[in-house]
């Protein structure tokens, strides 16, 4: 089935865009690949939009094999008319295709299948036709002690239940129901019944709250959710004014004021507070949780794209360490490669004398390992080491970086670190993985499950699949925008480049250690089970320093190495000069080169890697440093102004680390001086700001900033 138009129109794209992206998806491109080298076919869309029609391709799939299911489930019953049948293919939302579907779906035992067995149907058809008649006379004609039907109001109540039963699976109702509550509904939450309010402190806030459905941000929503699940909270979605619901009802089904409708108007009103309005409460919870966990999602992969970005210090041989107090601090020093040289521990909090031991021993340590950089983890002690680490003397430039280790501890205790150290305990692991990621956070980062990484808002209660495809998404966009180099990768960063995957990866580990590095990317093909087709979509993204051929330091696709031969002849040179000399390059008219298959975006994006091969897209690496004044939280007063470092945003503000072993919140309406709707809008995670501290709780160990005026 072609999806492409309807996709097009949804998203606001060009039909042929959306056709060849969809065809290129299907043919097993990703997206990385086709972003970058398929900008011809599909109109130079970006990764995002590339997702989008994706994400939109998936869930019309899904929305089509449900469509079969109902229409065979229909057929099987043999009630799917011709009419029928042009409705459901028509129907293009999943809940409209559920209402349809409702009347004909198997259904376990119900008041209404009882009151049919009883043979009250034909009553209750007589009934919502809303003629006048005698109702206790004609009732008394289903009087039966064989079908178990008592009396006339035993009739009567049978026959109310199948119409309610009617009422709740019209899907004109079951329509103009959502609707209005979309308009109206009002969510609360208080306080669940014989729940102990001290037990229940943390959710103290939404103990007696309501506002309107529609307006409620995705953080409280998740937040009430929590606090229900958690047996505290008793959350409620029904309409502001419930009478208004039964007059929209009524509208509908009720046709007289006789006595026969007053018997459809009792029947509407069960139908509303035991069927409709619990079913429609049910779908709304559904949908605002998936509206809450698709922005709290958003604002997960957003964090991590940035963590992942974060600025690295680059090849630098660096001694690491781990803080301790009792236990000590773990030292590594690392090559520039991040190979492991040499481990120990030292006791700097012990007393005067150990203190001296112990930066004696940096200072040695320094020295024989000609370290460049000092990576100090920022958990326990963090400061604390970081202070000792100053009262040190090094003949060279020796930088000392707190670096935020969390994670760490969840990759030390891996398997990935243990194949990587099997005669290292976890200490010595962590030690090191605080060290690479000071070199190249998104190496090291990879080897974590993003979710251990802390960058979440409400992450355990999202949808656990979809917050993983998501940050999947995210870890592979941004291992492909960086590059990676293929002789010295990890087989998990090798795992995310494009077309490669975790099998590959470890295939391609495995030939380098065999047979030494990758001399160039055609090498590759000489990897077990490495294809063409896994060929076309990472080589681009691989790079290899070592290469005899430039362009394989480049994201210059391997297709692509014949036209910048073109080029070079064009310019009488040959292409390592062309790379070299932007005056040759100046003489290249790309114009020339447009073909059927290239065009000028690609042949832009080609020039630009000639003049910048394989440039890193991340910012330049910043010193920082907290300040000399505050270690704990104890020694915060209000009105401090101090520099810190964005930790984790959400959607109601973001986390500040000043270094007192304690995050502190700018709220939302404290990040600038302007209204701002979104904290992305004005800060970035790692960002270096300063602050303005506004309130202390030591107790509860809450810390409130503000950046308004400071920055």
């Amino acid at each position: 089935m072609n999806y492409a138009i309807e996709i097009a129109e949804e998203l606001g794209l060009g039909h042929k865009q959306v056709e060849k992206t969809v065809e290129l998806l299907e043919g097993g491109a990703t997206v990385p690949f086709i972003a970058r080298y398929r900008k011809e076919a599909t109109g130079s869309l970006d990764e995002v939009q590339i997702t989008a029609i994706r994400d939109k391709l998936l869930q019309l799939k899904e929305l089509d094999k449900r469509r079969q299911t109902v229409l065979q489930s229909i057929a099987e019953q043999g009630k799917l008319t011709e009419e029928l049948e042009k409705q459901i293919m028509a129907i293009k939302v999943l809940s409209e295709l559920e209402d349809l579907y409702l009347p004909y779906k198997p259904k376990r035992k119900t008041r209404a299948s009882i009151a049919i067995s009883k043979g009250l149907e034909p009553l209750a058809k007589k009934i919502f036709e809303q003629k006048n008649f005698n109702l206790l006379q004609e009732a008394k004609l289903y009087v039966s002690e064989e079908k178990q039907v008592a009396n006339e109001d035993e009739a009567l109540s049978g026959a109310r239940d199948i119409i309610a039963e009617w009422i709740n699976e019209d899907a004109q109702a079951r329509g103009r129901m959502r609707n209005f509550l979309n308009r109206t509904a009002i969510l609360s939450s208080d306080i669940g019944k014989n729940v102990d309010e001290t037990e229940a402190q943390k959710f103290q806030s939404w103990f007696h709250w309501s506002e309107k459905m529609a307006k409620a941000p995705s953080h409280r929503i998740l937040a009430m959710l929590r606090g229900e699940n958690e047996g505290f909270l008793k959350v409620k979605i029904e309409p502001e004014v419930e009478d208004d619901a039964l007059t929209l009802l009524e509208r509908i089904f009720v046709k007289d004021t006789n006595e026969v409708s007053h018997q459809v108007k009792t029947a509407l009103k069960d139908s509303y507070k035991r069927l409709l309005l619990p079913s429609m409460e049910t779908e709304f919870r559904n949908l605002l949780k998936e509206k809450a966990d698709i922005d709290a999602i958003r604002i997960f992969s957003e964090n991590l794209r940035q963590l992942l970005l974060a600025s690295p210090l680059g090849q630098k041989n660096v001694l690491a360490i781990d803080p301790g107090f009792r236990t000590g601090c773990k030292l590594v020093c690392l090559d520039k490669q991040g190979q492991l040289l040499h481990n120990e521990t030292i006791y700097p909090f012990s007393s005067v004398r150990d203190e001296r031991d112990a930066i004696n021993k940096l200072e040695y340590l320094v020295e024989s390992f000609k370290i460049e950089a000092i990576a100090i983890g920022n958990g326990t002690a963090g400061r604390e080491t970081e202070e000792m680490v100053k009262k040190a003397h090094f003949k060279g430039n020796v930088i000392a970086v707190m670096v935020n280790e969390s994670g760490a501890s969840v990759y030390s205790a891996s398997d990935v670190a243990r194949q990587e150290f099997p005669n290292y305990d976890i200490t010595v692991r962590g030690a090191v993985s605080i060290g690479r990621r000071l070199m190249d956070p998104l190496a090291e980062l990879v080897k974590i499950d993003p979710k251990s990484i802390g960058v979440g808002q409400y992450q355990h209660d999202v949808n656990q699949n979809k917050l993983g495809e998501s940050l999947g998404d995210t870890v592979v966009s941004c291992v492909n925008n960086v590059g990676v180099e293929l002789n010295t990768a990890s087989k998990e960063l090798l795992s995310y480049v494009s077309g490669i995957g975790p099998v590959l990866a470890q295939k391609i580990v495995e030939h380098r250690n065999k047979n030494g590095a990758f001399k160039s990317r055609f090498d590759l093909m000489k990897v077990s089970r490495f294809g063409e087709k896994a060929f076309e979509q990472s080589a681009g993204f691989l790079r290899i320093n070592i290469s005899e051929n430039p362009l394989d330091k480049s994201a210059v696709h391997p297709e692509r190495y014949d036209l910048v031969e073109k080029m070079a002849k064009k310019a009488g040179c040959v292409v390592d000069d062309l790379m070299r000399q932007k005056e040759l390059r100046s003489k290249i008219n790309i114009k020339e080169f447009v073909s059927e298959d290239c065009g000028l975006p690609t042949l832009e994006d080609i020039l630009k890697e000639l003049d910048k091969p394989g440039r890193d897209p991340r910012t330049k690496f910043e010193f920082f440093e907290f300040s000399k004044d505050v270690f704990t939280i104890n020694d915060l007063r209000e009105g401090m102004i101090l520099p810190g470092i964005i930790t984790n945003i959400t959607a109601f503000g973001a986390f500040v680390d000043v270094g007192v072993h304690q995050d502190g919140l700018v709220h939302i309406s404290h990040l600038a001086n302007k209204f701002v709707s979104d904290p992305n809008e004005v800060v970035k995670l790692h960002q270096k700001v300063k602050v303005k501290v506004i309130s202390v709780d030591i107790e509860r160990k809450r810390i409130a900033f503000s950046m308004k005026e400071v920055q």
